[in-house]
């Protein structure tokens, strides 16, 4: 089964990163809320409780210069009052207790206690601990001359002492309670009164607090990677779609196939990267397809270049073969004449005419060679012209009659009526001869040359056939090669120089139309088209 993430695939290596970054942030964060968060608490505390202390001052600075602009006791409780709730109001809202106490008076939970009211225990009295009454019995010694040392009362440890030594902050130990404070002691001189000020906030909700913090921030964590190792692995997939979409095309451009392209529009650095891709597709499919073409052709030309030189070697070979026989005639001959082997004067005339005919046989296969060689490279001038293709048939057959006497064959050649075609009248009339010659070189059986005339809508198909036997199949196409012979023996049985029908073959083609060959049931037939239209 295949897996859903691989091993080196982006979505796996992105998602992995994530979610260790998530990770590392969230090791971060807990450390930094473990090592840094408590300091950082009790500095912040201890920041509240300096403003605290300013603000009571400020508090008491005001009550003191509203009290002296007043002589009426109601206006001083009045001010009183508004003192009260200011203090009142920062204590809660701080989460700090706040105590003031002078020689008449100590204000406590929002309220001050004349000294008059004030024999403890008392009602009020009931609220404080062990603490906040020894502090308050400190002050009233101290009034009366009776100050005792606070920070011996507990085990207190000193955290920050103000410079001109107005007030210190201390982390305490209630034995009572079994708790932890931050306490503020100090004082407070308005006018030519002195106030002592304690302050108060429970430490152990500090530790608490990064208890809490902790727990939450692991669950919160936990939850933070779930989600974001989701979120990424949605968004690795969006993101890594185009890039496997243009891999794939990649893979199949490495098969040579340049069908698939890349179809998504985007305007980004993926878009971009598409495109190019689809362009280099299309260039290398066009260099391929170029290279495969002049691959072929080179191809075509080195099999060119072979079968010329395959031909050249056959040429030599059959122009060897052809002319070989005639000389060793000639010379055997010319050299009994110069030998006067036989004096009889009429065995003389027979080598005589021996010499004499190999020689014409030799001369007419060099010209025939020569002039199918100037067919062949355009060297003749092809003259169009319109003329009876009958009229040139008759004229043939008629050079040949002695020759169809001697070989008693039948010539059937019914046409009579005048046919017009435009063609090369010398060139055609070649065509017919060469036809006709190599039909009186292979009849047999019932010795029969028929020459037939077929029209075909604007061409004249003109048929030489002659009874004898076929050609075999696989030599049909052959027969128009030069010096090409069914005979492979290459006996003079036949006399032809196996030229004529290269001949035919290359006027045809320089005349731009068809020729061809096919076995009859009684013999060969040989065929070859001219226009009859006015083109």
């Amino acid at each position: 089964m295949k897996k859903k993430f691989k091993k080196q695939s982006i979505r796996f290596r992105l998602s992995c990163s994530v979610s260790a970054l998530l990770l590392g942030v969230f090791m971060l964060c807990w450390g930094a809320n473990e090592l840094f968060l408590p300091t950082y608490y009790q500095y912040s505390k201890c920041q509240s409780l300096k403003q605290s202390y300013t603000e009571v001052y400020e508090q008491l600075n005001q009550s003191e210069s509203k009290e002296a602009d007043s002589d009426k006791d109601e206006a001083s409780q009045t001010v009183d009052s508004a003192v009260e709730l200011a203090l009142e109001k920062w204590s809660a809202d701080n989460n700090i207790s706040i105590y003031v106490v002078d020689w008449l008076r100590i204000y406590y939970q929002g309220h001050w206690i004349y000294q008059g009211v004030f024999l403890y225990p008392s009602a009020e009295d009931q609220r404080m601990n062990e603490r906040e009454q020894q502090l308050v019995l400190n002050q009233m010694g101290e009034n009366y001359g009776d100050l005792k040392d606070v920070g011996k009362q507990v085990d207190a440890t000193t955290l920050y002492e103000e410079k001109s030594g107005l007030y210190s902050i201390v982390k305490v130990h209630d034995d009572r309670l079994d708790s932890e404070y931050l306490e503020l002691v100090g004082s407070i001189k308005i006018a030519d009164e002195t106030h002592t000020v304690y302050m108060r906030t429970n430490y152990e909700s500090i530790q608490e607090s990064v208890k809490l913090s902790s727990q939450f921030l692991v669950y919160a964590a936990l939850l933070a990677i779930l989600i974001g190792i989701i979120v990424m692995f949605v968004i690795s997939d969006s993101f890594t779609k185009p890039i496997r979409k243009l891999s794939k095309i990649a893979h199949e451009m490495s098969e040579l196939n340049f069908e698939t392209k890349y179809t998504e529009q985007r305007k980004d650095e993926l878009g971009d990267l598409g495109h190019s891709i689809n362009v280099l597709s299309e260039k290398l499919e066009t260099t391929i397809s170029e290279l495969k073409s002049a691959n072929n052709e080179l191809k075509s030309d080195i099999e060119s270049k072979i079968q010329i030189d395959e031909m050249r070697k056959e040429f030599l070979s059959n122009v060897t073969h052809e002319l070989k026989t005639p000389i060793a005639l000639i010379q055997g001959y010319a050299e009994g004449l110069q030998d006067n082997i036989n004096e009889d004067p009429e065995d003389r005339e027979f080598y005589c005419e021996v010499i004499i005919d190999e020689a014409n046989k030799m001369n007419n296969m060099v010209k025939k060679l020569l002039n199918l060689n100037q067919i062949e490279f355009g060297k003749n001038q092809i003259e169009f012209e319109r003329f009876d293709i009958v009229a040139v048939i008759q004229s043939v057959l008629n050079s040949n009659q002695l020759i169809f006497a001697q070989k008693e064959v039948t010539v059937i050649f019914e046409q009579q009526e005048p046919v017009y075609v435009w063609a090369d009248e010398y060139m055609t009339q070649e065509v017919v001869t060469n036809y006709v010659s190599n039909a009186l070189n292979h009849v047999d059986g019932e010795k029969i040359i028929e020459i037939k005339m077929t029209r075909l809508e604007d061409v004249v198909r003109i048929a030489v056939r002659n009874t004898g036997e076929p050609i075999p199949e696989d030599d049909l196409e052959k027969v128009w090669i030069k010096f090409y012979k069914v005979d492979k023996a290459r006996t003079r049985e036949y006399g032809g120089s196996g030229i004529g029908l290269s001949i035919v073959k290359a006027i045809m083609n320089s005349m731009h139309r068809e020729c061809g060959v096919y076995n009859t049931n009684d013999g060969v037939e040989f065929w070859f088209e001219l226009d009859t239209k006015e083109s």
